[in-house]
């Protein structure tokens, strides 16, 4: 038997009892950490999404308004202003569409919060009865 074995095997119950708090401890102070490092992380990437859809709302507000116009009144020429307003409309409608489609999938990435945090919490019980 080695030293360390030896003095393993004769340790006090509440010298075993320390280094099992001290590990425990330990633990869980890892898990704090890594649930932080993953909350900077995911409110980063909530920041880009919430800037993306600002900028979204404003391209299409600059849009809609400055190419709106001259489309509008480059096909009221050829046709009706009615219709060239509807025309324009539909256009600037698919538009949104897109930017909205691309935003709500940005979105969706966000869904899955502290992924690596709630697997190892989840092995937390299994590595303490020795598995």
């Amino acid at each position: 038997m080695s030293a360390p074995e030896k003095e393993r095997t004769q340790a006090s119950v509440g010298d075993l009892l320390g280094d099992v708090t001290r590990d425990v401890s330990t633990l869980v102070r890892k898990e704090i950490e890594l649930a932080k490092a993953e909350l900077r992380e995911e409110a980063t990437r909530a920041g880009k999404a919430g800037g993306m859809f600002g900028g979204a709302a404003l391209a299409g507000f600059l849009t809609v308004l400055f190419v709106s116009y001259a489309l509008w009144w480059g096909l009221s020429n050829v046709m009706d202003q009615g219709w060239a307003a509807l025309i324009v409309a539909v256009i600037w409608a698919a538009v949104t569409g897109g930017l909205l489609a691309n935003a709500r999938t940005k979105m969706a990435e966000l869904r899955s919060v502290l992924p690596r945090t709630r697997q190892t919490a989840r092995e937390m019980p299994n590595a303490m009865r020795g598995r």
